[in-house]
């Protein structure tokens, strides 16, 4: 199955994919051409999730200035 765009991923499917990704490199068992590959998405997969957490930060204060 092919993996999704990043930027099409919700928050928790990219935190669930970034653990998948974290316990194949702890392993070890993956060659240094796949480590490297999975371990680039992996840094994607934490900006894309650290993009969300402050987009949902942003909308939040919004809100709360707007109650204010």
């Amino acid at each position: 199955m092919a993996k999704k765009k990043i930027e099409n991923l919700s928050f928790e499917d990219s935190l669930q994919e970034l653990e998948s990704i974290v316990q194949n490199l702890e392993q070890g068992e993956l060659n240094l051409e796949d480590s490297m590959a999975l371990f680039e998405r992996g840094l994607q997969l934490s900006q894309h999730s650290q993009t969300k957490l402050q987009d949902a930060d942003q909308k939040i204060r919004i809100l709360l200035d707007q109650n204010n």
